[in-house]
């Protein structure tokens, strides 16, 4: 069904302590941007769109309020991003990408994460390599030819354009060019309206787990999901579904 089935089907209804892992996110990114550019959005286009994006995935308003109260009133938060690599069961192949401001913290989850699950971590670029990551738009407001004119006189590449089977036009392009797409899709078509706007990344190659294998690889993803710094997880298992 393409990729827009497959996002969608990640990003199922989660549980209560989920939705507070997603919020938390949500409240770093805000306020990371909000500290680079400034807490006002009309005037920092790139903290507008996270906003956006935040109140699209209901996102709570106190809880973006708060992220840019923190900016606002001169509080000091200090993120990093790290991302670990690593390799699950029976030939499952994992990313994760963490947001902290306690390294020490962050590696103390993740680690045993992975150890205690028959896993190990691994070198960076041993597992990416054999990733792809892309921007990803699906909308409905033009035609593929429509689209394709748009993005020509937006002066904006794109790797691949398509209706899916669900009615949207399907745009595929570098991931530094995803605002760029849709600014160039809204130019042309105001009334636009997205379902999706992300960067994406999957696999080239997926596996399919079975028996003590998945029983592992479930526990690795438990264990990962448990640590607040996780921000997002990318892996190659084809059957596995995030517990709702």
């Amino acid at each position: 069904m393409g990729r827009a089935h497959e996002v969608r089907k990640v990003a199922m209804a989660k549980t209560a302590a989920a939705k507070s892992k997603l919020y938390s996110s949500y409240g770093k990114e805000i306020y990371l941007l909000a500290k680079a550019g400034g807490p006002d959005p009309d005037s920092n286009l790139s903290l507008r769109r996270i906003i956006d994006k935040a109140k699209k995935n209901q996102v709570p308003a106190d809880v973006i309020k708060r992220a840019l109260d923190k900016v606002k009133q001169g509080v000091t938060e200090d993120y990093q991003e790290k991302v670990f690599e690593g390799y699950g069961p029976n030939g499952s192949t994992v990313i994760v990408k963490c947001l902290t401001d306690n390294m020490n913290r962050t590696i103390s989850f993740v680690r045993p994460a992975f150890t205690k699950s028959k896993s190990k971590l691994g070198n960076e670029g041993s597992v990416s390599f054999n990733y792809d990551t892309f921007a990803l738009l699906t909308f409905k407001g033009l035609n593929e030819e429509e689209a394709l004119e748009a993005l020509m006189e937006g002066e904006v590449d794109c790797r691949d354009i398509e209706l899916n089977d669900e009615g949207f036009i399907e745009i595929t392009g570098e991931p530094t060019d995803l605002y760029k797409i849709k600014g160039a899709i809204e130019q042309a078509c105001p009334t636009a309206e997205f379902d999706i706007e992300e960067i994406i990344t999957e696999p080239n190659e997926y596996v399919t787990l079975e028996g003590e294998d998945m029983e592992l690889f479930e526990r690795l993803m438990r264990l990962l999901n448990e640590c607040e710094d996780v921000d997002k997880i990318y892996h190659n298992v084809e059957n596995y579904e995030e517990a709702e």
